[in-house]
């Protein structure tokens, strides 16, 4: 950040010599001979220190800086002054109009570090105001980022309940339907089984929910699940221990999921002799 400095003084060769002590560290040094002219100048470009003398025609130092605290309240200001004018500085120090009081005549190093706090002062406060304005907008960001979650969760959850509701629905219409049906995973585990299903393979009190299918249902009909060719045809009759024989139908999933497993589908009616 650049380091600008404004000089007001209605004494050429006081503002002369300043230029001449502070052009050593660099600063961008701006003059004025009057508090008008120190306004004008502020107008126009951003300045972080001004030093103002304090007798001066028009408008004392006092009047001036305190008039730049309300238009430019970031900027450090310092005033110098006789001990003579000593009550109207203390004044505005204690209103935060001035930041330091340095008498005439001043001491070079003095008058030198003074203005190197002083800068450090203004830098600090520009850095903390532009933190502060990134902290909002980050707190602006992240209030967006939660609406938009909030919204997203509350999507979720409405599909999540509506595909409850019609898991339900569809077990229930498949429990009740007049044909058996299991679903057999990749892994060879029955993970469906309705309740036709369930009366046909299981003893009266297991279920077949995670069994084997090898060790539940007949071989004939694991041959039909190991072999492609009977996906989707017309099915075929398969004897059971029972003596009966229902005729079967294999298909195989992932159309509508991710699952790579097989169907059956068994007509509960005994197939014609």
């Amino acid at each position: 950040m650049e380091r600008r400095i404004l000089l007001v003084d209605d004494e050429e060769n006081v503002t002369s010599a300043l230029v001449r002590l502070l052009r050593r560290d660099g600063y961008e040094i701006l003059r004025a001979n009057s508090g008008l002219d120190g306004l004008q100048l502020l107008e126009q470009n951003k300045v972080g220190v001004i030093i103002s003398d304090q007798l001066m025609a028009g408008m004392t130092g006092v009047e001036f800086l305190s008039r730049v605290k309300e238009l430019y309240p970031d900027t450090m200001r310092i005033v110098l002054s006789g001990y003579t004018e000593l009550k109207s500085v203390t004044d505005a120090i204690n209103r935060g109009a001035v930041y330091k009081f340095l008498t005439k005549p001043w001491e070079d190093e003095q008058l030198c570090e003074h203005v190197r706090d002083a800068f450090s002062h203004f830098e600090m406060k520009i850095e903390n105001a532009r933190l502060n304005l990134d902290i909002k907008e980050a707190n602006v960001k992240l209030q967006e980022i939660n609406r938009e979650l909030e919204q997203s969760v509350e999507n979720k959850t409405r599909d999540i309940v509506r595909n409850l509701d019609i898991l339900k629905i569809s077990q229930e219409i498949l429990s009740h339907l007049p044909v058996a049906v299991l679903g057999i995973g990749e892994d060879g585990m029955i993970a469906i089984a309705n309740e036709c299903a369930t009366k046909l393979f299981s003893s009266a009190t297991e279920g077949v929910l995670g069994e084997m299918a090898r060790d539940v249902i007949p071989a004939e009909l694991i041959s039909m699940l190991d072999n492609d060719m009977y996906i989707g045809d017309s099915g075929k009759d398969v004897s059971f221990s029972d003596g009966r024989k229902m005729h079967c139908w294999i298909g195989k999933m992932g159309e509508f999921s991710k699952s790579k497993g097989k169907t059956i589908v068994i007509d509960m009616r005994e197939s014609a002799q």
